[in-house]
């Protein structure tokens, strides 16, 4: 068996085409079909159902993906481990994020004390987050809400109240605070399905008998503050994000405790350098001086 029949095997199963696997691995289609078959022929067993380039994992397939992954894993963590100690002061840190407001403050302070390790910040929605752990492609994720899964660890940094945003012209602007149902025939402003704060406050709203109606769905949480001061609806914003300099009203929600619980998550197995874990470091340390701000 042999590392690259591996690397394909992981391509096709997670994409299950042909086509599209040999896109992504650079290679042509019949070249890939030959890798895979002679690992089956190694394996003495077929890893998939065929339907002409369309490719599902049978129950082999899937109980050796598992083992598979696990492999490449453990190897990719070995050469990480291995940079890490040979370029203590050089490397890259790769960030997945639900939300990004408070991450310029936090990249900021990292940069002034490891100013040569560089970053990558991906935004994601939450089961995105857990594919990438899972495959350890990020070192750390900034996550609302929590994940709890056995191979991830979850650390809850905030604790994050959701505030109503409308903008200065409102008729709700000159109040401090205002009950959901009063909400229930107002437009808004969101994020999409998937990330945590529309998901909490879609699930409240409905244990309150309606359903926020939407007239802009997006990916970017911070385009939400901009929306509404242009009139365009109104948002559930989390107090980490509010933009105080923006023309726009935040009012406290009456008679329910909505907050979010941000968490900063990692894998278990994963290999952290010795910057990665000052950035750990960093984050906690962040949030634990804004909640005593705050208290």
């Amino acid at each position: 068996m042999e590392l690259l029949q591996l690397q394909y095997f992981l391509a096709v199963a997670r994409s299950e085409h042909v086509t599209e696997a040999a896109r992504s691995l650079h290679v042509t289609q019949s070249s890939l079909s030959k890798t895979i078959q002679r690992l089956e022929e190694d394996l003495g067993v077929s890893l998939f159902d065929r339907k002409g380039r369309k490719l599902q994992l049978n129950t082999f397939g899937r109980s050796f993906l598992r083992r598979a992954e696990r492999a490449l894993f453990e190897l990719e963590q070995g050469k990480l481990e291995l940079h890490g100690l040979l370029y203590p002061d050089y490397g890259i840190i790769e960030l997945g994020v639900t939300s990004a407001s408070v991450l310029p403050e936090i990249l900021r302070e990292f940069r002034k004390k490891r100013p040569n390790i560089q970053y990558h910040v991906q935004m994601l929605s939450t089961p995105e987050m857990i594919m990438l752990l899972e495959r350890g492609e990020v070192d750390f994720c900034l996550s609302s809400p929590p994940v709890e899964r056995e191979d991830i660890e979850c650390q809850i940094v905030c604790i994050d109240p959701i505030l109503v945003a409308v903008p200065i012209g409102h008729r709700l602007a000159n109040r401090s605070s205002v009950s959901l149902t009063e909400l229930k025939d107002e437009w808004f402003v969101g994020v999409k399905v998937g990330f945590g704060t529309r998901d909490l406050m879609d699930a409240v709203c409905r244990s309150l008998g309606f359903v926020p109606h939407y007239v802009y769905e997006g990916d970017e949480p911070a385009r939400l503050v901009n929306l509404v001061e242009a009139e365009i609806g109104i948002a559930f914003i989390p107090s980490t994000a509010r933009n105080e300099r923006a023309q726009i009203k935040y009012l406290q929600v009456e008679t329910h405790e909505v907050v979010r619980k941000i968490a900063l998550l990692w894998h278990e197995s994963r290999y952290l350098s010795p910057a990665a874990l000052e950035f750990r470091e960093i984050v906690i340390g962040f949030f634990e001086t804004r909640t005593e701000q705050i208290d």
